[in-house]
């Protein structure tokens, strides 16, 4: 399979964290990322300022990488994320 846009990129699991304040939104995405292997990579909806800054810049200080940054029509931001290994 090979993806053609963001949205559609293969992912392994994929977490909606829309409704979760700060943090929470990347101590659910940690918990999430902890449970999967080295490589693969988490698609996760999240919303709002403070989450928009902090989970990328946290998920990346802890070595893993952000392979994508998309906005959906809703306002919602979605992440991709390959979890470091």
């Amino acid at each position: 399979m090979n993806p053609t846009t963001d949205e559609e990129q293969t992912h392994d699991r994929e977490l909606d964290i829309t409704n979760e304040t700060c943090p929470m939104t990347f101590v659910r995405t940690r918990l999430a990322l902890d449970r999967m292997q080295p490589g693969q990579v988490l698609r996760l909806r999240l919303r709002g300022d403070e989450p928009r800054r902090n989970v990328p810049r946290t998920a990346t200080e802890q070595g893993h990488a952000v392979l994508s940054a998309t906005e959906a029509a809703d306002g919602v931001l979605v992440l991709l994320i390959r979890k470091k290994g």
